[in-house]
């Protein structure tokens, strides 16, 4: 069993800490009228920051709610500049503690992991195996139980003075009634990704599935019989809702040599393709970018930085078709 941490306040609350944190969390918002306020009163800020952590003061909850559409319609919960330099403070010291429980084929949210080592390790698996059988939480997110939630940190952790101050954060937000943690803090994602970890390890350790991978809710399972994974699915489902007391949605069970959808691609044995979805935002997209250009609103520059992370997503799949002819079509819309 892995040991517990402890006596790590001292060490959330260095000014040292605190300084590491106030950068990490205005990257990429420096122009923020909320972010450029702070750092004018830099010290002040992380010396209160400071004393309320030694205090056990903290003050938790002030949240920004807005609507994103991309690819689905979801509620993202912003918290002020302050909380956000706090989430970062904390995770600085304790994200060793979360990546311990971690398995490796988890993929969310990780240092060397991420969305295109998912994809490479899914591959792999999809030209190994006849079958897969992929599941996912239904409003993951928002069904999260606080209870259960607050008991699984307290197996990671012993420090009464740390394990209070995520007890804030966590009822500082609900979606429903003791549940939910807030699309878009820095620790929701520590907590829901730490939230699956024991059925990461039920899958791999009792169901003995070789073939496995998580990217936040998104599980897939590769075999080469199809009741193995008929069987797996009636025990994750009954360990969801009884151990995680979430709900699965309708699980995928198919040929791997029908195309695997993950990630915004479907994966085939021996190509990728991109879904008719993300080709529709990919086209989306570049069209907006275009028009922020062509009518001044973005500079070159900011153009370029934006187009890049898209034609990297497109590029990772067999795509250069599609590409030549967006960019076509583009030139032909503004000619």
């Amino acid at each position: 069993m892995t040991k517990k941490a402890g006596n790590l306040l001292a060490s959330i609350a260095d000014p040292d800490n605190l300084r590491l944190a106030f950068w990490k969390a205005r990257k990429g918002k420096s122009y923020s009228t909320e972010v450029e306020t702070y750092r004018k009163n830099v010290e002040a800020n992380l010396f209160q920051l400071r004393s309320e952590l030694l205090s056990g003061a903290i003050h938790v909850g002030q949240y920004r709610y807005f609507k994103i559409y991309d690819p689905k319609e979801r509620q993202i919960c912003a918290s002020a500049f302050g909380e956000q330099v706090l989430h970062h403070a904390l995770m600085n010291c304790c994200h060793d503690t979360f990546e311990r429980w971690q398995i490796w084929d988890s993929y969310a949210s990780r240092k060397d992991k991420g969305t295109y080592a998912a994809i490479e390790k899914a591959k792999s698996f999809t030209r190994r195996y006849t079958w897969f059988l992929k599941l996912d939480v239904r409003k993951f997110f928002e069904s999260i139980a606080h209870d259960v939630l607050k008991h699984q940190l307290r197996s990671l952790f012993k420090d009464a003075s740390v394990l209070g101050v995520f007890d804030l954060i966590i009822d500082s937000y609900e979606a429903h009634p003791k549940r939910g943690v807030p699309i878009g803090n820095l620790t929701s994602q520590y907590f829901a990704n730490h939230y699956l970890c024991s059925l990461d390890h039920f899958i791999k350790e009792q169901l003995r599935i070789k073939a496995y991978v998580r990217y936040m809710d998104d599980m897939i399972l590769w075999e080469n019989d199809k009741e193995i994974l008929q069987e797996a699915y009636r025990r994750i489902k009954a360990f969801v809702e009884t151990q995680l007391r979430c709900e699965l949605k309708l699980p995928q069970l198919n040929y791997t040599s029908r195309g695997l959808p993950f990630l915004g691609y479907k994966l085939l044995p021996y190509s990728v393709k991109l879904t008719q979805r993300s080709k529709q935002r990919f086209i989306k997209k570049m069209r907006y970018l275009d028009e922020a250009y062509q009518s001044g609103l973005w500079s070159e520059t900011l153009c370029q930085r934006r187009v890049l992370p898209l034609l990297a997503f497109v590029k990772h799949a067999d795509s250069q078709g599609f590409i030549r002819n967006t960019v076509k079509h583009q030139r032909e819309r503004t000619a």
